[in-house]
């Protein structure tokens, strides 16, 4: 399969890009600042990086989309006095507008393919999980969950299925050690996901290990 993988420099996007090249993908990775062979620059926030990419990318069939690449700015602001608008701004950018156009970008090449489109938000997400705080990476990542059931519904007139993925809290630099699975772990998951997705099971939220999230 030809794979590009958004944010792919460092946890799981990386483990996600060495995975695949490992089992024989054609896998390109994206990072704000280059990494060499087998990436392309982008960064998500910016619409002219998004298209210079997706003209760096060529016209060649695209099989497999992972919009992997966002942000986490919230941590720690109290209600009282913190989430200033600059947070909410580029945390949106990231993790909505983003995923968007580069979506709209690469539509071309997955059309050619019939491809698939993977959506990495997360469980906090869900707005039936709901327990108060990190109001900016929670409505973002709402917002990106509803973004993909939306995608889901206009692509499937192209055989393009869509499907969004909780990945598990993951002991990365942003999960943190306290996290609940390693790096592996949810790659193995994610990738068990990623093949099973087609038309039938367009705009499924459900994690790692195919489990429902409730929206």
């Amino acid at each position: 399969m030809r794979i590009l993988i958004t944010g792919a420099n460092r946890g799981i996007g990386r483990a996600l890009f060495d995975a695949c090249r490992a089992r024989g993908d054609a896998v390109i990775g994206t990072t704000r600042h280059g990494a060499g062979a087998g990436f392309l620059t982008l960064d998500v926030i910016d619409p002219a990086s998004i298209r210079a990419m997706a003209e760096a990318f060529g016209a060649a069939p695209l099989d497999l989309l992972v919009c992997n690449a966002g942000v986490y700015l919230d941590r720690g602001e109290h209600l009282a006095d913190g989430y200033p608008a600059s947070i909410w701004a580029e945390s949106f950018a990231a993790n909505v507008t983003g995923v968007f156009l580069t979506v709209q970008a690469l539509l071309p090449n997955l059309r050619a393919a019939q491809g698939k489109i993977a959506i990495i938000p997360s469980v906090m997400g869900s707005q039936a999980r709901a327990p108060g705080g990190s109001y900016v990476y929670r409505a973002s990542k709402a917002a990106a969950v509803n973004l993909g059931r939306n995608l889901a519904a206009d692509l499937a007139l192209d055989s393009i299925a869509v499907g969004i993925y909780h990945p598990g809290w993951v002991q990365t630099e942003m999960g943190g050690t306290d996290a609940d699975i390693d790096v592996a772990t949810s790659v193995d998951g994610l990738l068990n996901r990623f093949d099973a997705l087609g038309v039938a099971t367009t705009g499924c939220y459900e994690d790692y290990a195919g489990r429902p999230i409730p929206l």
